[in-house]
């Protein structure tokens, strides 16, 4: 899993022309980063600080782990190209307000490495209060920018 994470990350350092043949592409290659990171968070993080599942030290730290390396990946494949493109929850908006999008996205990239801190004290009230200021960071881009 390391590996593909690896790839994945080198691939996402070239520019989103380059990565991408067909606007279609970059759409579908964003959407699976977030499905990814957002499974790891809500259901994987997300169950076990909020009790549904027995708490992990080592399982949670594995998980924050990836939503931060995830974290770093969608972003070449927001461009202004891609708007109106296939089935997206992205607003229009969007890409008029892109300046706004970056603070936001730099907002939950720094909650993330908050997130993967606390993953690694083994302490779950330290876990939880991260999660919970991380699923801010992540609703308010959401809220600003996507139908959901």
């Amino acid at each position: 899993m390391k590996l593909a994470l690896i790839v994945i990350a080198a691939l996402a350092a070239t520019s989103a022309h380059a990565q991408f043949r067909k606007p279609e592409d970059a759409v579908k290659y964003r959407q699976s980063v977030m499905y990814v990171m957002g499974t790891s968070f809500y259901a994987r993080i997300g169950a076990m600080v909020n009790g549904r599942i027995p708490y992990d030290a080592k399982v949670a730290q594995d998980h924050a782990d990836v939503v931060v390396m995830m974290s770093r990946l969608p972003w070449p494949a927001f461009t202004p190209d891609t708007n109106g493109i296939g089935r997206t929850d992205a607003k229009p908006s969007l890409w008029n307000e892109l300046p706004k999008f970056n603070e936001l996205r730099e907002k939950m990239q720094g909650e993330v490495v908050k997130l993967q801190a606390a993953s690694r004290t083994g302490d779950l009230e330290a876990l939880r209060a991260a999660y919970k200021a991380t699923g801010a960071a992540c609703k308010g881009c959401h809220d600003a920018f996507t139908n959901q």
